[in-house]
């Protein structure tokens, strides 16, 4: 007989059996892909080894040699392909911590034990400024509201008419106490939570919108307050992470580490 490659073009063999019948069989692995090891997923056919008898189709078949001619062309695996992310949505809740969100469709489920879908929805902490009508919201005196500096780069540095808007500025703290809950969960929108850590200086960044425009400070920004005072904190995206800090003094701008950056909400 010539190499498998010869039997790829049709899945229909003629069998002469011993006793001179001839019988057609169907053969291949056309239609009958399977994920895992399935050993219900077989068929008669030349194997790879260019054996005829009983050769199967599943994922497992690569590890066992057993796998039907045309494995590789009939089952190929398909990783899981998704859409683009979609725009950020605005805050699930206006005038405090809340969440906003992004998610991505499935375009291809995977297929012979391709590439499982990636995750299709992302949050992320949010403060929403304006109430439904539009008006700014009233803030009450209470902990400050911060998250990771990454918030803050997508802030607008101009207003609507393209004038400049305040730079804002930077105090530094240091955490003295934190809820375990910081660093329990293990979400995109909650891993800066995990570099809070008693003992370390933190910058935080005072900047519009969370800059109130009749007083040029941020909520809990601590200004007001002596050094030995103990100011509490919360982390927004994660109303279980909070705890304590000291201010050490306001600067112009701030120059911790990313990790250890981060902006008022």
């Amino acid at each position: 007989m010539g190499s498998s490659a010869e039997f790829r073009v049709s899945f229909l063999l003629l069998l002469v059996s011993s006793v001179g019948n001839i019988l057609l069989v169907s053969g291949g692995c056309s239609g009958k892909c399977c994920r895992g090891r399935d050993l219900s997923c077989v068929t008669t056919d030349w194997r790879m080894d260019r054996v005829y008898g009983t050769c199967f189709c599943d994922k497992g078949c690569d590890k066992t040699r057993d796998c039907c001619f045309d494995y590789f062309t009939e089952c190929p695996a398909q990783d899981c392909s998704v859409s683009d992310w979609s725009f950020w949505s605005g805050c699930a809740e206006s005038c405090q911590p809340s969440v906003r969100i992004r998610v991505r469709n499935v375009e291809n489920q995977p297929s012979n034990s391709g590439g499982a879908c990636p995750n299709l929805r992302q949050q992320r902490g949010c403060w929403e400024y304006r109430d439904l009508q539009g008006e700014h919201c009233a803030h009450n005196a209470g902990p400050a509201f911060i998250t990771s500096m990454e918030f803050g780069k997508g802030r607008p540095k101009h207003d609507k008419y393209g004038n400049p808007l305040d730079p804002g500025f930077c105090v530094e703290f240091t955490f003295q106490s934190r809820t375990p809950h910081c660093s329990v969960q293990n979400r995109p929108h909650t891993h800066w939570m995990r570099y809070i850590t008693e003992g370390y200086k933190v910058c935080v960044a005072c900047e519009p919108p969370a800059m109130k425009n009749n007083t040029g400070r941020c909520q809990g920004d601590g200004l007001q307050d002596d050094k030995e005072v103990l100011l509490h904190w919360q982390a927004v995206g994660n109303h279980q992470c909070s705890g304590t800090w000291k201010k050490i003094q306001k600067t112009q701008r701030c120059d911790c580490p990313p990790q250890h950056s981060f902006v008022f909400i």
